[in-house]
């Protein structure tokens, strides 16, 4: 079995993205022993990860609550 990415590192958990199933859903991480334009991690059902800065976090929030992604939601929906 595949370590999970909390127990890989120093990762806080901050968000599970769906969590009703054992498939490995997308979550939210915070590392606090990261470089700072590193610190965010993002991780996808298929063992990727994304890292960034908490202030492209920042931005990529305000922009989700901006209605940036409406569409493609909708579209999926």
């Amino acid at each position: 079995m595949s370590e999970t990415p909390a127990a890989a590192g120093n990762l806080q958990p901050v968000a599970t993205f769906c969590g009703n199933c054992d498939c490995g859903c997308p979550e939210l991480f915070v590392d606090d022993a990261a470089p700072p334009e590193r610190r965010v991690v993002l991780t996808d059902d298929f063992g990727q990860r994304v890292q960034m800065s908490l202030a492209q976090l920042k931005v990529l929030v305000e922009d989700v609550k901006g209605g940036a992604l409406d569409k493609v939601v909708t579209a999926v929906v």
